[in-house]
């Protein structure tokens, strides 16, 4: 039988991150090996409930975000966050190349102490090793509330891989994914 399909909720985990648009973190976190799942969403701003087009106007102070429920046994916080600093770029303030605005700043909404922690470590390591020749302004924040984005967003580029933008902007990203993170492929997509 399935361990993963054994696993009791109290054993799996959350990861909640903004980088750019929720698209392309969809696509790259779903193919990891121990995530259980990727929902698309919105979180950080006051307003109960956002529409992507309320969001999109910049102006409701929510991020795109994806919410990741993993099972740490198989892929570690640390892990998430290592692909997380790869598929973006941690060093451009409210925007992602073409997509401009808070929604698509760099962000970790953390869901426990050990996670604010890991998370705090992970961008001290980065800025020590001059990686990036620009600060990181990724923010690190308690989870608020997590409003799932609309039916229509949730599984996109599985849904449209020849769509201009997935092509253009999600494929490149899952590419650079899968180049630099073959260990933790899940199998059915190696």
């Amino acid at each position: 039988m399935n361990e993963k399909l054994n696993k009791t909720p109290s054993e799996l985990e959350r990861a909640t991150l903004g980088g750019g648009c929720f698209w392309c973190l969809e696509a790259v976190y779903q193919q990891i090996q121990g995530v259980q799942s990727v929902v698309s969403g919105y979180a950080g701003g006051p307003r109960p409930n956002p529409s992507y087009e309320a969001v999109c106007t910049g102006t409701t102070g929510h991020a795109e975000i994806v919410d990741i429920v993993f099972d740490p046994q198989i892929v570690s916080f640390r892990d998430l966050l290592e692909i997380f600093f790869v598929i973006h770029d941690p060093t451009t303030l409210n925007y992602q190349g073409n997509d401009h605005g808070t929604q698509y700043r760099s962000v970790i909404f953390t869901h426990s102490d050990l996670q604010t922690t890991i998370a705090h470590e992970v961008v001290q390591e980065l800025a020590d090793s001059k990686i990036y020749t620009s600060p990181i302004v990724t923010q690190i924040d308690v989870a608020p509330i997590i409003y799932p984005a609309e039916e229509y967003h949730q599984n996109y580029f599985v849904q449209h891989p020849n769509q201009g933008y997935c092509m253009a902007v999600v494929a490149p990203k899952l590419a650079k994914f899968r180049a630099k993170f073959k260990a933790l492929i899940a199998p059915q997509y190696s």
